[in-house]
């Protein structure tokens, strides 16, 4: 049954922080709650974990009215949430105690996270001395370590380097695995894109975009292809009258009018034999329709 968020709206005052917003996450997965600074984003996770009222429409979870007791929920909030003068270990048995952990199954569940976060060495360290990235696992952690049904994660890859980032991503792949819904706020749409399946918009507290990523996608006409060479082949590409939108080093995005324009300069690079690692029509990626849709 999963969540439901059915004409949620919020105010402060005299602004709509959130207005009649409804989507639904009906299966296990990684669902993408998007949207600008402000668009509302957080005032939504908040009042679907309970954290704050709602002024009307109905959130639930498997059937039930959410509420703090109803609903497993992990939730890694944008801000860091961790003491920097206590001990990591001291500090995760506490958020454990919080979540109804017994001590034994905290003990064991946090030298599990530990261990698969590569952060063993620091557990015995303050916060204040890791780095930003080690805290945002460590926070992480927090989000996890009691085996939660439902994980909200807020810029869940802010202050990762490269390396930790493609280990988080493992670790929410794991959990989908699982069965778990993970509802996921980023403005990396690149990182978004790898995991969600379904994603809402938001601007200004309203729904602009809601649906399957890849239906969405497919309502976009084809106008750019991607060719990867290390040959210098600007100059075909103008001759064909078509646009080159970005270069580097070997990656070539061009932009066209009609699609017979990119299979004729195909044509063309392998009849004067130029080399040629990929050749591919690209639809618009979640950044470019967030930019679209958003933008002003």
């Amino acid at each position: 049954m999963g969540l439901i968020v059915e004409n949620v709206t919020k105010t402060y005052g005299d602004k709509k922080a959130v207005d009649n917003i409804s989507f639904e996450i009906n299966e296990p997965g990684v669902f993408a709650l998007l949207g600008t600074n402000g668009a509302g984003k957080t005032t939504t996770i908040r009042m679907m974990l309970g954290i704050i009222k709602k002024d009307s429409g109905n959130i639930t979870w498997n059937g039930q009215t959410v509420d703090r007791k109803s609903v497993n929920f992990g939730y890694l909030p944008e801000e860091r949430g961790i003491y920097p003068k206590t001990r990591i270990v001291d500090q995760l048995l506490y958020f454990a105690k919080l979540k109804g952990m017994k001590k034994a199954e905290a003990e064991k569940a946090i030298d599990y996270w530990l261990d698969r976060l590569k952060m063993t060495e620091y557990k015995m360290q303050t916060a204040e001395k890791l780095s930003k990235g080690n805290q945002q696992k460590i926070q992480f952690i927090t989000s996890i370590m009691h085996n939660p049904d439902l994980v909200v994660l807020d810029e869940p890859f802010s202050g990762l380097d490269p390396v930790n980032t493609d280990l988080l991503k493992e670790v929410i792949l794991e959990l989908v695995q699982k069965g778990k819904y993970i509802v996921m706020s980023s403005h990396q749409m690149n990182s978004v894109e790898q995991f969600c399946r379904d994603i809402v918009i938001l601007n200004k507290g309203k729904t602009i975009v809601k649906g399957n990523l890849e239906k969405i996608k497919e309502t976009y006409p084809i106008t750019k292809v991607e060719i990867d060479t290390t040959a210098d082949i600007s100059s075909k590409i103008k001759e064909e009258g078509l646009i080159i939108k970005s270069h580097n080093y070997k990656k070539y995005i061009v932009e066209f009018k009609e699609e017979s324009q990119a299979v004729h300069l195909l044509e063309k690079l392998v009849q004067e034999k130029v080399k040629i690692e990929k050749f591919e029509l690209i639809r618009p990626t979640l950044h470019e329709i967030f930019v679209e849709k958003v933008g002003e």
